[in-house]
């Protein structure tokens, strides 16, 4: 007979979460690392106030990775996705991440993506359904000093 059970929750309770992070975040720091995870997102709104564009965001370690970007079908094409992402790479240059990664489908906008500079790493083919294929993307920063991630005495008294 087990001793335990595997369940499938829709929402994770708050003292599972928080016993989760903080076991994760005494791992990493064993290890000299600093999770710094924090989610964000960039909004595009209107003078009158109707939201037309959205980035969702997080940080993990020293790199940056998209979630998801919208853009409301009567404004695409007008340059606002690459507005977004341009929001997003300057807000985080010169502050010690590493890369910007995402992973889009076939029947999303891979091509968008690389002309917005970002390298298609690998793509996971799905043979029954091609639209569906993953392309993994990065975009790295040029940054000299990168120190995200890493624990330093800073971090470490703080």
């Amino acid at each position: 007979m087990r001793d335990y059970t595997i369940e499938l929750l829709d929402d994770l309770p708050e003292n599972i979460e928080e016993k989760m992070h903080k076991g994760l975040v005494a791992y990493e720091t064993g290890n000299g690392v600093d999770c710094n995870y924090k989610k964000f997102s960039f909004t595009l709104v209107t003078k009158s106030g109707e939201a037309f564009g959205v980035l969702n965001a997080y940080t993990v370690f020293a790199e940056v990775y998209i979630d998801d970007l919208w853009v409301d079908v009567s404004w695409r094409g007008r340059g606002y996705g690459r507005k977004l992402l341009q929001a997003l790479e300057d807000k985080f240059r010169n502050r010690g991440f590493n890369n910007i990664n995402l992973v889009t489908s076939a029947f999303q906008a891979p091509g968008f993506y690389e002309k917005c500079g970002y390298e298609a790493e690998f793509t996971r083919k799905n043979v029954h359904n091609p639209k569906l294929s993953k392309t993994f993307f990065t975009k790295y920063f040029e940054d000299r000093v990168q120190n995200q991630g890493i624990i330093t005495q800073a971090n470490a008294s703080a």
